[in-house]
C-alpha cells in the first residue's frame, strides 16, 4: 500500500473483509468529517485479502453483512474495523491523543500537597520519563488513569471531584448556564423568583481555577462560587 491508499479490515465469524480505501478520505469518513461512502474507498470490491486481490464471493456477503451492497458493506468495514495508517496520520494521531491526555490529568488531577492542577508542561515532561506507548485507538479516559498510576511515583497526583455553590445574577443567568455547564455534572439547580441561578456543581479538583475563570469572565465579576462539603 503507499501514503495515498491503504485498507480498512473487519474479521467477522472468523472470516476476513477488506476494502481498498484512499488513505485520508477513509480517516476524515471514519471521524465524521466527510459523510460519502465514494469519496473514501477506491473500489466497490470487497475482498478477503486485498493485496492479494482475492474477492469475497456474494454468497459469504450475504450471511456475513445480510446484504451484498458493497457500498453498506464498506459503510461497516470502516466504522467497525481496523484502519491501516499511514505512518504520518499514526504519528499525527498519537500526538493529538498525548495532548488529550496531558489535557485531561490537568484538569482531573491535582498535587496533592497544595491541591492545585500540575501545569501541562510538567505532566508532558513526567510523561517521557515512563515512555506510556499511546494507543491513537484508546479512549482518552482510560489511558490517562493508566499513566496516572504511573506518573505518581515521580509526580504526585490525586484525582478529586469537589462539589461547588454557585450563585449567578439574574441579568448574567442564561448566558453564564452554558457557559459553566460543561465543567462537571450539576446535582442540584434552583431558577429563583428574581431571575438568578443556584446551583450544586461537582467537578474534577483540578478544574477549579478554570471554572473560577470562567464565571467571573460570563458574569463580569458578579458570579459568586464557593467548595461545599
Amino acid at each position: 500500500m503507499s501514503d495515498k491508499y491503504t485498507v480498512a479490515r473487519l474479521t467477522k465469524d472468523n472470516e476476513h473483509f477488506e476494502v481498498l480505501v484512499k488513505s485520508q478520505k477513509a480517516l476524515d469518513y471514519r471521524n465524521g468529517k466527510i459523510a460519502a461512502i465514494t469519496e473514501a474507498i477506491a473500489t466497490e470490491t470487497i475482498f478477503s485479502d486485498a493485496n492479494k486481490g482475492t474477492r469475497v464471493a456474494e454468497e459469504q456477503l450475504r450471511k456475513a453483512f445480510g446484504t451484498t451492497d458493497p457500498l453498506k458493506i464498506a459503510d461497516i468495514i470502516l466504522k467497525k474495523g481496523t484502519l491501516q495508517l499511514t505512518t504520518e496520520q499514526r504519528r499525527k494521531m498519537v500526538e493529538d491523543k498525548r495532548k488529550q491526555i496531558i489535557d485531561f490529568i490537568s484538569r482531573q488531577a491535582v498535587d496533592p500537597k497544595t491541591n492545585l492542577p500540575h501545569p501541562p508542561l510538567r505532566i508532558e515532561n513526567a510523561m517521557e520519563q515512563i515512555h506510556y506507548p499511546i494507543d491513537p485507538y484508546k479512549p482518552v479516559e482510560e489511558q490517562a488513569k493508566d499513566i496516572v498510576k504511573l506518573l505518581r511515583p515521580i509526580l504526585p497526583l490525586k484525582i478529586e471531584q469537589i462539589s461547588v455553590g454557585i450563585h449567578i445574577p439574574a441579568e448574567y443567568s442564561a448566558r453564564a448556564y452554558g457557559a459553566i455547564k460543561t465543567f462537571g455534572t450539576i446535582k442540584r439547580e434552583e431558577w429563583r423568583g428574581d431571575g438568578s441561578w443556584y446551583g450544586i456543581m461537582e467537578m474534577p479538583a483540578g478544574s477549579y481555577a478554570s471554572f473560577l475563570n470562567k464565571l467571573g469572565e460570563a458574569t463580569k465579576g458578579s458570579g459568586e462560587a464557593k467548595i461545599v462539603t
